[in-house]
């Protein structure tokens, strides 16, 4: 055969080759339609550029609700009982300076505010916001630091929403509750955490008792949605120039539900690797530490002053 020859109308063409093999109904079909028609289901499955989708799942604690159960009897418990109950973490660490802040803020048409082509952590460093969440009175509290984020820095956070905030509130107090996610500087395992809140009960004459949330949920955290989501609105798509205007944006923050925010900076150092030897862990707990029946990994009480360790699971120790 002549390779100029020109082919049949009955020889497959490569267009036709690409359609299913009933696509030929289509040809009494107005071409607008059919092109249309081509271009939706049978093209579907083509490959193209996607972002990847968080779908999968971890896997789950198979005491993850019995968990959250036993947190909730724990804070309506002391909420009735008029004691305070606080959340806290650490929010994400902001950089301070002429940097790129997420989300838009009214300026004039055609005059956004400069901000530096890169995020290198300049001489300012970063802020490490720590907040204090007070359930029970829909108030919170930011320890705002310059230096890592410990055991030591969180516990001293706390330390000053109660002498700040907690202290007036709760005259009569002689116990508090903690619930916080199980990692970061307080998690569930860290020690220097446990050993800095007995100091803080020793200064304050508080049974501090600590519910921590199960691994992986750490967005149920109170302070997560009711405290932090309202910060991050207040100051999206502003510049965080310098430490004070992190602090006064932070308590220039008001939500219609009520919510009232004090912050404070925190210029202190906080060394880290500090290490507590398993005999001095054993020592500490034996004296300050009483691990509820349920989930004592997860739910303890630390006391100030030498303590047997008792365990009481149905009430707020």
């Amino acid at each position: 055969m002549d390779v100029t020859q020109t082919p049949s109308r009955t020889a497959p063409t490569s267009r036709r080759r690409c359609l299913p093999a009933h696509a030929g109904c289509l040809s009494r079909v107005p071409r607008r339609v059919a092109r249309t028609v081509l271009r939706g289901p049978w093209r579907s499955n083509a490959p193209g550029l996607l972002d990847n989708a968080k779908t999968i799942e971890g896997r789950q604690h198979p005491d993850r609700d019995a968990q959250f159960r036993y947190l909730n009897d724990q804070v309506t418990t002391f909420l009735t009982a008029g004691l305070p109950v606080i959340s806290v973490d650490t929010k994400k660490k902001e950089l301070v300076g002429a940097y790129k802040n997420g989300g838009k803020e009214y300026q004039p048409q055609g005059s956004p505010v400069p901000t530096n082509t890169h995020d290198f952590p300049g001489e300012a460093g970063k802020a490490v916001p720590y907040g204090v969440y007070d359930v029970g009175a829909n108030s919170g509290w930011v320890n705002v630091g310059v230096d890592a984020d410990t055991g030591m820095f969180a516990v001293e956070s706390i330390r000053r929403w109660w002498r700040t905030i907690g202290s007036p509130a709760y005259p009569d107090a002689d116990r508090l509750l903690i619930t916080a996610d199980s990692g970061g500087s307080n998690g569930s395992r860290l020690r220097l955490w446990k050993t800095q809140l007995a100091e803080l009960a020793t200064e304050t004459g508080l049974r501090i008792t600590v519910c921590h949330l199960p691994p992986g949920t750490s967005k149920w955290n109170k302070i997560e949605h009711r405290m932090f989501s309202a910060i991050t609105l207040n100051w999206r798509g502003r510049p965080l120039e310098t430490h004070e205007v992190v602090v006064e944006t932070i308590a220039a923050t008001t939500t219609k539900t009520g919510l009232s925010i004090q912050a404070a900076l925190d210029t202190n150092t906080y060394q880290k690797g500090i290490r507590i030897t398993d005999k001095a862990m054993k020592a500490f707990e034996a004296a300050h530490l009483q691990r509820h029946r349920f989930h004592g990994n997860w739910n303890y009480t630390v006391t100030g002053t030498p303590a047997d360790n008792t365990t009481h699971p149905n009430r707020p120790e």
